[in-house]
């Protein structure tokens, strides 16, 4: 079977996480740029994609790549595709994307021309005048930057960290792909204990244990390229038996998650039910000046609150205090936190011994990292 360009477009700051992830995962000829990690693999390394990166926010085809300056290089570029070896007669194939320091700037008018172009493209090749777009969904991407074209096609669906098991969350969730992240960052292993103070809907206690047994992130979710045809169904039907033979039934992995609000407990509850490790996390009500430095070996991770308005902001910093002061340096324990308040070492009393930059949504924030 042809090799495909596989396009994997990640959260900045986890580039070398999701190369690794890919890496690992046995993609080939991998690439990494700002914010992406493309590679090659068949059609069985494309559902694997979809189903067992943590860090990736969706998988893609890269169907094309070419310079463009003018409308008709575009339409051009995005006719000599070969679509009909993706996009059935009934297909429905949308447009969207984005661009960037390029001379074609106008979105709508991009879409406009890429659609253009499939129309012509898919009505040469099937002899048909119009399409009813009722089938199954191939969502045509795109990106312009600095006049270079990349056209797309979906394989996922809705994002990667929609992971089915977060149907509700708290006000400030973490992205379950930043989480899964930090976690990798953190070395989790099958056999470590990890603790997060503030564990709002669970998510970084969730991601840990779905690392640390090796369950299969998206798991329990459906891709759009499954609804592709038969033999795609099949494909990841095979993927999937394939990744739960590495689920590892004999990790000694345990989570704690604790908040003072026991709604978010109850949550964290719920979510980790659905994610279907319950049996590993313990969940409880705590207030941050009452954490203990656990016995053993241990890594803590969290996202403590920070404010937008002035009074949250002086909150917030009362809890830093409050960390600094009951997160003792102890040998074996190790702290992962991500904030994006700028004096948080200062207010915390005492400098990490590495930071990361990370972007929550379009927050920028630090990993302090203490060992």
């Amino acid at each position: 079977m042809d090799k495909l360009k596989l396009i994997c477009p990640c959260l900045f700051g986890l580039e070398s996480v999701l190369s690794g992830e890919v890496k690992r995962m046995g993609g080939e000829n991998i690439e990494v740029t700002d914010g992406r990690v493309a590679f090659e693999g068949d059609y069985n390394m494309l559902a694997r994609a979809n189903l067992v990166l943590r860090t990736a926010e969706r998988v893609l085809i890269c169907l094309a790549q070419f310079k463009a300056t003018t409308f008709e290089e575009l339409f051009q570029g995005v006719k000599a595709i070969p679509l009909e070896n993706f996009i059935g007669s009934e297909d429905e194939f949308p447009v969207k994307g984005w661009s960037l320091n390029s001379k074609l700037h106008s979105i709508p008018d991009c879409q406009k021309i890429i659609k253009k172009a499939c129309v012509e493209r898919l009505k040469a090749h099937y002899g048909i005048e119009w399409f009813s777009e009722t089938g199954p969904l191939h969502q045509i991407q795109f990106s312009i930057r600095k006049d270079e074209v990349t056209i797309m096609l979906d394989t996922s669906g809705p994002g990667l960290h929609k992971r089915g098991y977060r149907q509700n969350s708290n006000a400030a969730p973490i992205k379950e792909t930043l989480a899964a992240g930090i976690i990798d960052l953190a070395r989790v292993k099958a056999d470590t204990t990890v603790i997060d103070p503030f564990c709002g809907s669970g998510t970084f206690v969730i991601e840990s244990a779905l690392k640390a047994t090796n369950i299969p992130s998206g798991i329990n979710r459906r891709f759009a390229s499954e609804k592709w045809s038969d033999e795609m169904a099949e494909i990841f039907r095979q993927e999937r038996a394939r990744a739960l033979e590495f689920v590892r039934r004999d990790a000694t992995f345990h989570g704690h998650g604790y908040d003072i609000d026991s709604a978010c407990t109850e949550l964290t509850r719920q979510n980790a039910k659905k994610a279907g490790i319950s049996s590993r996390i313990s969940v409880g009500c705590a207030d941050i000046k009452d954490f203990v430095v656990p016995e053993g070996d241990a890594v803590v991770i969290c996202n403590p609150p920070y404010g937008e308005r002035l009074l949250e902001i002086q909150e917030a910093e009362k809890i830093y205090k409050t960390m600094g002061q009951v997160f003792v340096p102890k040998p074996g324990v190790r702290y992962f936190i991500i904030s994006p308040h700028e004096d948080f070492e200062t207010i915390f009393g005492r400098k990490a011994d590495k930071r990361r930059k990370l972007y929550n949504g379009m927050i920028k924030c630090q990993l302090y990292m203490y060992f």
